[in-house]
């Protein structure tokens, strides 16, 4: 332990109060966030000897360095702020949610004199109404575009009744999928509010009166001859029939629920949540558990709940479980302040509500055992990785890396990039992008030096600002560098001018542009071609190569290039062509006179003149 940290001290002055506690190891990363009715209690609990914690705590426990708490006034705040750290910091030793997905809504804009259908991945406070949500993005544009094609919807953008009459009738209108709310006189609000009852109707569930609609009318148009007509109808009743197939699932009751249950062998866990909503089911999903392996079916299925709800804007009214938990009534609490209103969690015994549980349980399982292969050759090619990483180097802790690339074509747009993997898998929201501001020429190191100080200097501010939502406030647990000796050493004088203590670590390439080994701590460590961990490295080098020749493309089109020469008075897009010709590099146009510019791009004087006072009075231009 820290001499600083006294643990047995600390442990003295433990109020007796709810509150949250955080683990920190010696490099103050938090490895793990727990809530508690008591923290006195419960933190003295993880330093007593032989208790029969488990092997996962064992191991957490001897990793602590240092603990701290946040004392609230009840054991529900504890929870609401233990889900919050928990999300910010995703502690290793959590049994955390691997998949953090949102979930696609139709949203009726029932506040609108005309009303659309969109579709929207969050639910909002509006006079908007909401269906959903739904497991596939895909089937609810299906489902939207169905309903608008079926009852003359539009989806258009335009503020109705103000627009009707401004613009010419769209293409959806003239091809009979629209009723054309924006033509002057063609249909009046109650009108198109009797077409969006229908659909709402159908959104809701009840299909049966449209199907016999549409049979009638098929029917009708096949003995009158009108195949093309009758085909048309066809196809829509199949469409409706399709999606009234899927909502197979129904209850008298007609209630919103979701039914969650747990499938589990001695290394992994999935949860299966069954969506019904109105009384219908609307989908599935199935979710993989990490760290789960020594906890209990109760502590897994409880930390889902937490963490799953915390980040869902729907809530139904009951939550049916296969295992009961014990923070029953403190989640029921938090869950209906959350929705607003009364939301209940039951463990069904017996009846129609137990057979639905083991549907979920069975389902769950089957999605267990058949994705066995594919999660064991995932968690070798990421987490497996890592750890192989991690006793090559002799480092421990290793969740983020971040790995940095800069391209460039004769130094006219240097670009840097940097790309992030947690857990062995690209995190792609925190990729960033860097445009060379200082540097001249095709220097890679010097725009490597730019890039690292730039990124880590933003990240230090946005620490001492407490700016938590910040595009760097995140550091790695180590750095990869795409090569040697020199961009190692690079990084490491970035990191020492700010005090920075972070590894970094260089990918050494052989004569074919391969990695053959790391260079780290001033020696080159051999990578074995077949590991895992060789593997995962030249994923991340060829993504961080495509991530900046992309972000360097994209410069180069005719739209987005711009460089120093934009800048200069005078010199429009003809002329920075024909300089750009006739230098091979930005540096020579710096260093070129009058009469060199006049020669050699064909520049009349006061071009050229032009040109030389600007690097003159901006030389780091």
């Amino acid at each position: 332990m820290s001499e600083k940290f006294d643990v047995k001290e600390e442990l003295k002055k433990l109020p007796k109060k709810p509150g949250v506690y955080i683990m920190h190891d010696k490099d103050d990363t938090i490895i793990y966030v727990g809530k508690a009715v008591n923290l006195n209690n419960r933190v003295r609990s993880y330093f007593r000897e032989n208790i029969g914690r488990g092997p996962k705590i064992d191991r957490m426990v001897s990793l602590i360095e240092r603990f701290e708490y946040i004392v609230t006034d009840s054991e529900l705040e504890a929870l609401v702020l233990e889900n919050d750290l928990i999300k910010e910091y995703r502690p290793k030793y959590n049994t955390m949610l691997r998949d953090d997905k949102t979930y696609p809504y139709i949203k009726v804009t029932t506040g609108e004199a005309y009303p659309r259908l969109i579709l929207s991945r969050q639910m909002k406070k509006d006079r908007s109404k909401y269906f959903g949500p739904y497991t596939s993005a895909g089937a609810v544009r299906e489902t939207i575009d169905l309903i608008n094609s079926l009852y003359g919807l539009r989806n258009c953008n335009r503020k109705l009744p103000k627009d009707i009459g401004k613009e010419r009738a769209c293409l959806n209108y003239h091809i009979g999928q629209c009723c054309g709310p924006c033509i002057e006189g063609k249909v009046s609000v109650a009108e198109y509010a009797e077409r969006m009852d229908k659909a709402l109707d159908f959104l809701s569930g009840n299909f049966t009166p449209l199907i016999k609609e549409l049979e009638t009318k098929m029917n009708a148009a096949s003995e009158a001859m009108d195949f093309e007509e009758a085909i048309r109808l066809r196809d829509q009743l199949e469409s409706v029939k399709s999606i009234a197939q899927k909502q197979k699932i129904e209850d008298m009751n007609s209630e919103d629920r979701d039914i969650i249950a747990l499938a589990r062998d001695k290394d992994d866990a999935i949860v299966q949540v069954f969506f019904v909503r109105a009384g219908r089911m609307v989908g599935r999903e199935h979710y993989y558990m990490n760290n789960s392996e020594a906890e209990t079916d109760e502590s897994i299925l409880t930390s889902f709940i937490k963490q799953f709800y915390a980040g869902t804007p729907f809530i139904p009214r009951q939550i049916m479980l296969s295992v009961e938990s014990s923070d029953t009534e403190l989640i029921e609490n938090w869950l209906s302040s959350k929705k607003g209103s009364r939301v209940y969690l039951i463990n069904p015994k017996k009846g129609q509500k137990e057979k639905l549980i083991e549907l979920a349980e069975h389902n769950a399982m089957l999605t267990l055992t058949k994705d066995k292969d594919k999660l064991i050759r995932d968690r070798e090619r990421t987490t497996g990785a890592v750890e192989e990483l991690e006793e090559l180097l002799g480092l421990s802790g290793l969740t983020r890396m971040e790995s940095y690339d800069i391209s460039n074509i004769s130094g006219f747009e240097n670009v840097g990039s940097m790309v992030v993997y947690e857990n062995g898998k690209p995190k792609r929201s925190d990729y960033r992008k860097f445009r060379i501001r200082t540097v001249v020429g095709p220097d890679d190191y010097a725009s490597m030096r730019e890039v690292l100080t730039r990124r880590f200097t933003h990240g230090l501010k946005e620490k001492e600002e407490g700016n938590e939502n910040g595009h760097f406030n995140r550091f790695p647990d180590i750095i990869l560098m795409d090569g040697g000796r020199g961009q190692v050493n690079i990084a490491l004088e970035v990191l020492s001018s700010l005090s920075l203590n972070i590894p970094v670590c260089g990918m050494v390439k052989d004569d074919h542009h391969r990695t053959r080994g790391l260079y780290f701590d001033n020696v080159e460590i051999p990578l074995p071609h077949d590991s895992e961990a060789f593997h995962l490295l030249t994923r991340i080098q060829d993504e961080v190569h495509r991530f900046a020749i992309e972000y360097h493309r994209s410069l180069r089109t005719k739209e987005q290039v711009h460089s120093v020469l934009d800048d200069i008075p005078g010199i429009g897009p003809s002329r920075r062509r024909a300089l750009m010709r006739a230098f091979t590099s930005l540096e020579d146009i710096r260093n070129a006179d009058v009469a060199t510019l006049m020669e050699k791009a064909a520049l009349p004087k006061n071009a050229a003149e032009s040109i030389c006072n600007f690097f003159k009075a901006s030389p780091h231009q």
